[in-house]
């Protein structure tokens, strides 16, 4: 399906959000229009604000649409990705761990469906880093034999270390989101060793697997990504592999568990 031209659907709608989120029913099984909204607002998507237009024109200046389409096609065809439907909707600029971890920008990732939220102060480049983050969990999600509700921590920090490798294998060390940097790798190997290993095998559903994945409570910041991140890259360094010989292996054979 491509992308969604969610622009129309912005000038129309931008104060009335639900509104908009009765478009999306239809890609949410059995789920209100209320409570996809409440779901995507917890992942990074706008809240109303007064001059909210104007940001819509800002991102259709800025030819947001048009360049993740166009991204959507490369990807599709270098990593034989799945042709999904993509929903780029205004970002909350005032959430603070979007501004400081994610540089304004997020995405919410499904087997069938992706959903983006942008700032109008994203860059091109920032753009494209945001689709191949994103488009990469699709197409891991998509060619990895494991149902996604049976995931676990190593699953997921796995799935957020392969996308930002392959941010840095299209992009370079550049456009690689902040979060990478947060520690040393003598850091990361003491956290994997001591806090991550330990709970590789906690479910999606516990609590617990979203502390360690976002450095909630008592964990370090960023936890389970900076470490999946070291994890990735260290397969690709022992094995020289490119992020599409990735997609398909078995998550503890990348993070090197005998």
């Amino acid at each position: 399906m491509g992308v969604i031209r969610t622009d129309k659907w912005l000038h129309d709608s931008f104060h009335k959000p639900i509104e908009i989120c009765e478009k999306l029913t239809v890609h949410f099984e059995g789920a209100l229009a209320s409570e996809i909204y409440d779901y995507l607002t917890l992942h990074g998507m706008y809240h109303p604000f007064g001059n909210g237009n104007e940001v819509v024109k800002k991102l259709q200046k800025n030819k947001v649409w048009e360049i993740i389409q166009e991204e959507s096609l490369r990807l599709q065809k270098v990593w034989e990705g799945p042709n999904i439907p993509i929903f780029v909707f205004p970002s909350d600029k005032d959430n603070r761990k979007l501004t400081q971890d994610f540089n304004g920008k997020s995405g919410l990732a499904f087997k069938d469906k992706l959903l983006l939220f942008i700032s109008e102060d994203n860059t091109e480049k920032e753009i494209r880093a945001l689709f191949t983050h994103e488009y990469n969990h699709i197409c891991r999600l998509s060619k990895f034999q494991k149902n996604e509700k049976d995931y676990v921590l190593l699953d997921t920090i796995i799935l957020e270390g392969l996308a930002e490798n392959a941010v840095l294998e299209r992009l370079g060390e550049e456009f690689l989101a902040t979060w990478t940097s947060y520690y040393t790798n003598e850091e990361l190997k003491k956290m994997w060793k001591n806090l991550v290993l330990p709970n590789k095998d906690v479910p999606k559903n516990d609590l617990k697997h979203q502390n360690i994945l976002y450095g909630s409570r008592f964990y370090p910041k960023m936890l389970g990504y900076c470490v999946g991140h070291y994890l990735v890259k260290n397969y690709i360094e022992a094995t020289n592999k490119t992020s599409m010989d990735l997609l398909n292996i078995k998550t503890d054979h990348i993070a090197q568990i005998k």
